[in-house]
């Protein structure tokens, strides 16, 4: 038993020799470890900040009702919005009209007692998150990032900013491209004169922030091919392999974002799809490139 225990104690600090470790600090690093608890106390912490910021700003954002409305919200639905107005004079220049839209007709109505009240608080809310999105990102990212080597916190430096800047690329896509397009088409859109469109507010500001979610979302696709590429998941050759498949894919996205049959309208939302896919590409193979460079000095040097 005697000639076991030395082995081990030998081989403990042979290795212990190799590696450079310091049974201090291993002692502190143990010392300094949460248990299971400990870090669902940190992640309730950061969860609970997160949600008093989005509603800080929520109630900021629910005071100021005229600008969030009448400047935010119901402003795509205006003819003297900035995209048709563009748009128009892109047309003009084209000599064509079909660019000039006409969104004159769409009225918006409540049916519902609280209706008003209720769409105020939850478009409130949903702009408070919009806005709190850089901070609730940075609140996660401080939760995750004691658990990462000091290899991985150097290559995910920025990772807060390049994940806001991404998330507010695809809001202001979605508000300023996609909204306008699928606005004029729905609102406009009637299967017989006979039927008149009367739309309300809940299923306008629904239809609004729904999209311009799910766009912000959308944007978030290189952040994933990274995580896919980090952990072995996705490779470059994957990503080419099926490259026309996913623009085929894109293609159909976009003909359910704008259900238009107008081909241009398609293509001003497919190509910014696309080239996040190329973005992408590029990004992961950048990422195989150094993750094989890594490999062949580890053997070497072994």
């Amino acid at each position: 038993m005697k000639y076991f225990i030395c082995i081990f104690a030998g081989s403990n600090e042979s290795r212990m020799k190799k590696n450079k470790f310091d049974p201090a600090e291993i002692n502190h690093s143990q010392e300094k470890e949460l248990t299971f608890w400990d870090h669902l106390d940190v992640l309730r912490g950061a969860i609970i900040r997160s949600v008093v910021a989005i509603v800080v700003v929520g109630i900021t954002a629910f005071i100021f009702k005229n600008i969030l409305f009448d400047q935010i919200i119901l402003a795509p639905k205006n003819n003297d919005f900035i995209t048709y107005r563009i748009l128009c004079k892109l047309g003009k220049m084209l000599s064509t009209d079909s660019f000039c839209f006409d969104t004159s007709s769409i009225h918006l109505i409540n049916i519902n007692l609280a209706g008003q009240f209720m769409s105020h608080m939850m478009i409130s809310l949903i702009a408070g998150l919009i806005v709190a999105s850089p901070y609730v990102v940075w609140e996660l990212w401080r939760f995750v990032k004691p658990g990462l080597t000091e290899h991985e916190r150097k290559n995910t430096r920025g990772v807060v900013l390049i994940i806001s800047a991404l998330f507010f690329t695809g809001v202001f896509f979605s508000y300023y491209i996609v909204v306008p397009l699928m606005i004029n088409f729905l609102g406009n859109y009637q299967v017989s004169e006979a039927v008149v469109n009367q739309i309300s507010l809940t299923s306008y500001t629904g239809s609004v922030t729904t999209m311009t979610l799910i766009m912000g979302l959308i944007f978030e696709f290189p952040i994933v091919v990274i995580f896919l590429t980090k952990i072995g998941i996705l490779s470059p050759t994957l990503l080419r392999k099926y490259r026309k498949h996913t623009f085929i894919v894109i293609l159909i996205i976009s003909g359910l974002i704008t259900p238009s049959p107008d081909v241009f309208s398609q293509l001003i939302v497919t190509l910014p799809l696309y080239g996040l896919y190329e973005i992408s590409l590029s990004i992961s193979a950048r990422m195989f490139r150094k993750k094989e460079e890594m490999e062949r000095k580890e053997d070497m040097a072994g």
